[in-house]
């Protein structure tokens, strides 16, 4: 990328609706910032006003070449359409290979991998410049513009870990940053009554569909654990489900339930899959969790539950009805694969078995109606 720092248009984020740009003096600079509609001189700060719109950036990027303006990080993340501009015109080099090199060293799944390569993705995308190095302010900037933006704590710890992970065995930094991380939410999972659960089955109709999600719930499957099983992953002598490289490189047992075998057994019949239990469009590949996510969603509506949730909602209820219906935390915590006992132990807190039993207060008092 050139380096035009001391000759730069620097373009920041006013309010809500207005832009701030700095031009240094030049005659064909003030040209192309006069045709944009709305624009303003404020003689204070000698800088100029140009309303902050979609219209209005189509004028600016239209009149000005994208290797002579700096964005701001905050606008950079923010404006889609900026951003697409500054890159159509500079050439976007992070270590993608090193760091894909660097995680496959060290056993990361492929899911982690292609979650951390998206995260620096995005992240370097967010500095003023593709050359910028990498600061302790950059990288606070960019956590705290997520954030704002409604980006859940989650999500922006995976973030700044991608990001250490990154700086320290790609980059090769002497010295670690203060990464400052928000504080985890604690969120209870979103879990299916028993009645929901029978609902949403027997609203799905086509029988591939009705047994991902028979397998899915009777299981306690993740869904990209339920697309990648194989017919030999089904022990039918034991009555188990062998799930193998799950979440952190894990294998496990779980259980395989006989109306789920049942259903199983009907659909190999019908559709005598080959490599993958639940094939894609080729046999070769298995069923996208996209697609199985689109099934969960139709199957929903169809059943008339209200509760917004995703398929891993079916995971969380097999964990609660379990739980409701007397099974020890510790085998729960084997069958669903969980390292922490502290994990498998959220589910006490929708467990609604105990909280039925207490009587409120209030309905002990009589209120004489």
């Amino acid at each position: 990328m050139n380096n035009r720092t001391e000759a730069a248009i620097i373009l920041t984020k006013g309010s809500t609706d207005t832009l701030y740009v700095q031009i240094p003096y030049n005659t064909v600079h003030i040209q192309h910032i006069r045709q944009v509609t709305g624009r303003r001189w404020e003689s204070d700060t000698k800088r100029w006003i140009i309303p902050y719109s979609n219209a209005s950036l189509e004028e600016f990027t239209k009149h000005f070449d994208a290797l002579d303006v700096e964005i701001s990080p905050e606008l950079w993340v923010e404006s889609d359409l900026l951003r697409s501009w500054k890159l159509s015109g500079e050439q976007t080099q992070w270590k993608r290979d090193e760091l894909q090199q660097a995680l496959r060293l060290r056993g990361y799944s492929r899911k982690t991998m292609k979650a951390y390569c998206n995260q620096i993705e995005r992240f370097v995308a967010s500095l003023p410049q593709v050359k910028t190095e990498i600061s302790e302010s950059h990288v606070q900037t960019y956590c705290l513009s997520l954030l704002e933006r409604g980006i859940s704590h989650s999500s922006v710890n995976q973030t700044i870990s991608a990001i250490r992970f990154y700086c320290k065995h790609v980059l090769h930094h002497p010295a670690e940053f203060q990464y400052i991380r928000p504080k985890k939410q604690t969120k209870l999972p979103n879990v299916l009554s028993e009645k929901e659960v029978t609902q949403l089955l027997k609203a799905v109709t086509n029988l591939k569909h009705k047994t991902i999600l028979y397998l899915t719930y009777s299981a306690g499957l993740r869904v990209g654990e339920v697309v990648r099983l194989r017919y030999s992953d089904l022990d039918i002598e034991r009555q188990s489900i062998i799930v193998r490289q799950g979440k952190g490189q894990k294998d496990r047992r779980t259980l395989l339930s006989n109306l789920a075998w049942n259903m199983v057994q009907k659909y190999i019949a019908a559709y005598r899959p080959d490599r993958w239990l639940f094939p894609g469009k080729t046999s070769d590949r298995h069923l996208t969790e996209r697609s199985v996510q689109k099934v969960f969603e139709e199957a929903r509506l169809k059943a008339g539950i209200v509760k917004k949730c995703s398929i891993h909602a079916l995971r969380h209820s097999f964990a609660t009805h379990l739980l409701e219906n007397g099974t020890d935390l510790r085998y729960i915590q084997e069958l669903l694969g969980h390292t922490s006992a502290q994990t498998t132990q959220r589910y006490t807190h929708v467990s609604t078995k105990n909280i039925q039993r207490i009587q409120s207060p209030l309905d002990r008092m009589d209120m004489g109606d």
